[in-house]
């Protein structure tokens, strides 16, 4: 047996409640009777009160509170199979892992908070598959398209900035990498969310974004970092921070490239969200935007559907609390009333 919503059982209190009440009202209630009148003069009166009876109706009170509990709770059993169809957009997640996003003008670090806010991103995805690509100097994907968040998640945790060991930031490939990680000759709709600094190092990434386009795919990109740029700081050999140079000794600087992820945003119809310190737009984008696509059915499966009867424990308790208010706590005995009758007229 299945239940629906085990929460209610909080409520099984109240049938002692109802046990200790009864005793009270019935022990008062014979209390006030002696005060009023002897329980012998009142059955020699025609009128007795059935302790019996009075807990009968009590029990019919309580057992039918009891089954009111039971259809809270949802009792389920018996099933049935269903066809789902599971329903959702297919996201590609592209993440910067380039030593640029080892800059602090966000804190700790660019990359962690976008580990981060891809993490609170999911929280509100609706059935959605996602897949991650990472990139730096080149891309490749590191989880492929799936509903398991929790999958994901080892990925995403995983990510750090040792992961490709050639350098420098390939925006377009990482375009082309999130293409191809979406199923071939699939209808589904497609998003992809590009979280990068925006420093291409590497080919014309808009031309990558042309190719996405004409195969459907609308491109969000996040500009992570400030406007004036931010130093790289990373351990040297000796494991003390520094400050990272170029091949002629020259402290880099990473800047944010508005411009072009503002283009690649546009050619594909997508939308560009800056993320400037705390000021990130991830879930806004999804649901502003992403969220509004028609959505496709990507898979079909058979569910077991569990039956709910709560009508049966329902029934019980309407019958059981209905026999109480029709059964009387009191027995007038109409012949012994009579037969004194007659004595006294007799004696007369």
């Amino acid at each position: 047996m299945k239940y629906g919503n085990l929460n209610y059982l909080y409520l099984l209190p109240i049938i002692l409640l109802l046990i200790l009440g009864y005793v009270f009202v019935f022990s008062k209630k014979m209390k006030d009777l002696n005060k009023f009148a002897n329980i012998e003069l009142l059955q020699k009166a025609g009128l007795s009160i059935s302790q019996k009876r009075q807990w009968l109706k009590a029990a019919l009170i309580i057992v039918g509170v009891l089954f009111l509990v039971f259809t809270l709770i949802e009792p389920k059993w018996g099933y049935h199979w269903e066809e789902v169809e599971k329903k959702g957009i297919d996201i590609v997640i592209a993440i910067d892992t380039s030593r640029s996003m080892l800059a602090d003008d966000v804190k700790p670090n660019r990359l962690e908070v976008a580990k981060r806010k891809v993490e609170d991103l999911l929280n509100v995805l609706e059935g959605d598959r996602v897949g991650l690509v990472a990139f730096a100097g080149s891309a490749f994907t590191y989880c492929p398209l799936t509903s398991d968040y929790g999958a994901f998640r080892l990925f995403l945790n995983d990510l750090n900035t040792n992961i490709i060991p050639l350098g420098g930031t390939a925006v377009a490939e990482a375009i082309r990498k999130s293409i191809s990680t979406f199923e071939a000759n699939s209808k589904n709709h497609k998003a992809v969310i590009l979280i990068t600094d925006g420093e291409n190092h590497e080919d014309d990434p808009i031309k990558a974004a042309i190719q996405a386009k004409e195969q459907g795919i609308v491109i969000y990109t996040v500009g992570v970092g400030r406007k004036d740029g931010s130093y790289i700081r990373i351990k040297d050999e000796s494991g003390n921070d520094t400050l990272l140079k170029d091949r002629q000794g020259q402290v880099i600087k990473s800047r944010l490239d508005e411009i072009t992820l503002n283009k690649i945003a546009l050619e594909t119809d997508g939308l560009y969200t800056p993320a400037y310190g705390t000021q990130w737009g991830l879930e806004k984008v999804y649901k502003d935007s992403i969220a509004k696509i028609e959505e496709s059915t990507y898979k079909t499966q058979r569910v077991k559907r569990y039956i709910n009867r709560f009508q049966i424990p329902l029934f019980v308790a309407l019958v059981l609390i209905t026999l109480e208010n029709f059964l009387p706590d009191r027995i007038k005995n109409r012949n012994r009333a009579a037969k004194t009758c007659e004595k006294k007229n007799a004696a007369l």
